[in-house]
């Protein structure tokens, strides 16, 4: 789990439209799947919040049957959304492209299953799953692969799985505060109708304590139809 990194005093917050900037990126830059998390992995694993989000996370958790399984893109260390949702009792899958997260990943949890591999390319998406979450990843990525992404969970989604997923509300780029890589977000209005698109159903919003703001997306129970 990453935070919606542009607030000017560190961890979290939400972005103001008028923080748009260019950014360049060198050729190692492109060859690193992790997309310069791997590089502070560490701090990543010892600075992140245990706190921040929870209480969003376990309430999004609980409108899942019990049992349910939920694919954890972006996992990081499973600190603290797929500890939030194992400690429900919910089966947890979890993706993440930076080695050293997934190591330690896989250190806390080794009864889960975890993979080291770019999201947007995971054989995890193979298979289905009740829940899909991805708290602090959405806006890591390119406009085209967001858009991707969202109809590839719609696909592995149940009918009636969920998609909790964090992007601030403003459309906007800012300069990741650890990575220095560039941030985006498409913006309220376009992921909701990029979520309607692909067969869902914005259920609800919320604002964790951090600023982070949160989209419920309900796959629609005849999408395949």
């Amino acid at each position: 789990m990453r935070g919606d990194r542009i607030a000017e005093a560190g961890w979290k917050g939400n972005a103001d439209a008028s923080i748009v900037r260019s950014f360049g990126m060198t050729s190692s830059d492109s060859d690193d799947a992790s997309n310069g998390w791997e590089a502070v992995a560490a701090d990543l694993v010892a600075g992140r919040s245990r706190t921040i989000g929870v209480a969003t996370v376990r309430a999004w958790g609980r409108s899942l049957p019990a049992g349910s399984s939920v694919l954890d893109l972006g996992c990081g260390s499973g600190v603290p959304v797929s500890q939030t949702l194992m400690d429900d009792g919910l089966i947890v899958y979890g993706v993440d492209a930076a080695p050293t997260l997934i190591a330690a990943f896989r250190s806390r949890f080794p009864q889960a299953t975890a993979a080291c591999e770019p999201v947007e390319s995971s054989r995890f998406f193979e298979r289905t799953f009740d829940g899909v979450v991805a708290v602090g990843l959405m806006f890591l990525l390119s406009a085209d692969v967001q858009r991707a992404l969202i109809r590839r969970v719609a696909a592995a989604l149940r009918p009636c799985g969920r998609f909790l997923f964090t992007a601030p509300v403003q459309r906007c780029t800012w300069a990741d505060l650890q990575t220095g890589r560039e941030s985006r977000s498409l913006g309220g209005e376009v992921y909701r109708a990029l979520l309607e698109d692909a067969g869902f159903t914005l259920v609800g919003t919320d604002v964790d304590e951090g600023g982070n703001h949160y989209y419920d997306a309900e796959r629609s129970r005849d999408a395949d139809a």
